[in-house]
């Protein structure tokens, strides 16, 4: 599924009604109709409406709305938020059609809720058509009166192209938003509706065609929503005569002392990602413990001097083992001591086949991160959760939470990597700035390890010859769709990493369609 932003829909707009020469009216005529069908396909048997209008061309569509439900028998009532004078142009069109459906006007805070919650608590189904995707500012006044008299009803709602209040480009949401049941948006998914926290007020996502030319689409701006029909086909068939050779051999280069856990869950997650080979190194002084912790992974022990942490003096023996790798993964539970960043710097410059950093490799890196302008590999990939995000950058989680999309395409453009940035909706980036989405996982995810199996899975795909930026795409997929078949089977409360790793098999059983798990 394509995404686009706030701003590339506009220009959508300007190009079909100027360009193409389809008038406006036309394009809101079919944009009601569509939102009437779901009403009706959703509701069925005609009830009670609200239509909560606005001046604008959201309004508009509400109009046609209430039009449409009025025709095939439903009790109609529109709640305008404005004085009929202020509605001009397409919506005024539209409001001055309407024939048998009570249209009441309210400007003043504060009177909304003793003239017009009757209509609004009794409704069948509430249609949204306050706001559309161009809302920049708080929703304030009587506008928030109605937002909060909405959520607060209890009934279906229905937002027309976005919830009001929600900012179409970044999902957040401007002081108060209504909360639907479902959205249809029009044309192409906005990303507000896929972001959080934009993403839990739009409720189900419908996306109707209203007449934009096929073509403008195509060429328009925009993002890839990863979810299982956009996944699938990148899944490569095996051979039947395959034999452990063909599907890479990865070295993970991990751990210390008390961190142990990361190295074992990044390696055991390579192997259960389908690696044929898989090596884990860490320093000798937790080699012992290590080895208790896998079973199919084969191990190394570096030189550590004695201390359980890798630094520059573990650097040649690393070198060594590169041979014959297929990708290397460098970070999970690695430590912070001394020499730690010396390390990071001296593998990110040896590397030349395709190398994940996470985790403490990250942070070896925020303290100058134009070391990247030395790397070997054509293929790094960074997989920061918003934290060490900020770190990398200089900044504070509130600034890349606001702009995910950016802060990662930036990054990824500017320092020539692929950016795996984590979190509700990872937001994928690649050197040439296209930039995916992922639609997979769950708030049960929020627990410590996840990370490391996430860096397992990808340097096992990179390694088996996927390219780095379909590893990316496919690994955070993959991983979050497990974890979905973890929750579907436990509930989302208590999933541990290795639950997640361990059902990577079914994931992928699934995610090919050859039976149901």
């Amino acid at each position: 599924m394509k995404i686009i932003t706030a701003e590339t829909m506009q220009e959508l707009d300007r190009q079909t009604i100027k360009e193409c020469g389809i008038p406006g009216l036309q394009l809101m005529e079919n944009a009601g109709r569509s939102c009437a069908e779901v009403v009706i396909a959703e509701f069925g048997t005609p009830g009670r409406c609200t239509v909560m209008a606005g001046k604008g061309n959201n309004g508009g569509d509400g109009y046609v709305i209430a039009r449409l439900l009025a025709v095939k028998g439903w009790r109609v009532t529109v709640i305008l938020l404005a004085e009929r004078a202020q509605v001009a142009g397409d919506a005024a069109l539209n409001l001055a059609m309407l024939s048998g459906v009570e249209v009441h006007c309210c400007t003043v805070g504060g009177r909304l809720a003793a003239l017009h919650s009757d209509e609004i608590f009794q409704s069948d189904v509430i249609v949204d058509a306050l706001f559309g995707t161009g809302l920049n500012s708080d929703v304030s006044g009587v506008y928030l009166e109605a937002v909060t008299l909405m959520n607060a009803s209890g009934r279906p709602i229905v937002a027309v192209d976005i919830p009001s209040g929600v900012h179409g480009t970044t999902g957040r949401v401007l002081g108060e938003a209504v909360r639907a049941e479902i959205t249809v948006t029009f044309a192409l998914a906005k990303s507000g509706q896929i972001l959080y926290p934009g993403a839990e007020y739009t409720g189900r996502l419908v996306v109707a065609d209203i007449g934009i030319p096929p073509e403008l689409m195509a060429a328009a701006p925009g993002y890839d929503f990863l979810d299982e029909e956009t996944m699938r086909p990148l899944l490569r068939q095996r051979d039947r005569q395959a034999h452990k050779g063909a599907f890479g051999h990865c070295l993970v280069v991990a751990g210390s002392t008390g961190k142990t856990g990361a190295a074992a869950l990044a390696a055991n997650s390579a192997v259960r990602a389908g690696s044929g080979l898989v090596t884990v190194a860490v320093p000798e002084r937790v080699h012992s413990i290590l080895e208790l912790k896998t079973t199919e992974a084969m191990t190394s022990a570096l030189p550590d001097s004695g201390k359980g942490h890798l630094t520059d003096c573990s650097l040649s023996a690393v070198l060594q083992l590169l041979a014959g790798k297929d990708a290397v993964a460098l970070g999970p539970g690695l430590g912070n001591c001394p020499g730690t960043y010396a390390f990071v710097q001296g593998v990110l410059e040896a590397v030349t086949v395709p190398l994940v950093l996470d985790a403490d490799a990250l942070n070896a890196l925020a303290g100058d991160v134009t070391v990247l302008q030395r790397k070997k590999s054509g293929q790094v990939i960074l997989t920061p959760h918003p934290g060490e995000m900020a770190r990398l950058q200089g900044t504070c989680v509130a600034d890349v939470e606001a702009s995910r999309i950016s802060c990662a395409r930036e990054f990824a453009r500017s320092h020539g990597v692929f950016l795996i940035l984590k979190g509700a909706r990872t937001v994928i980036a690649s050197p040439a700035g296209v930039v995916a989405i992922n639609g997979s996982g769950n708030p049960g995810m929020a627990s410590g390890g996840m990370g490391d199996v996430l860096t397992g899975i990808i340097v096992s795909l990179a390694g088996q010859g996927y390219s780095a930026w379909d590893a990316c795409c496919l690994g955070v997929f993959i991983h979050g769709f497990a974890a979905n078949l973890v929750a579907d089977e436990k509930g989302e409360i208590g999933i541990t990493a290795t639950d997640v790793l361990e059902m990577l098999p079914y994931a992928y059983k699934k995610l090919k369609g050859d039976v149901p798990c």
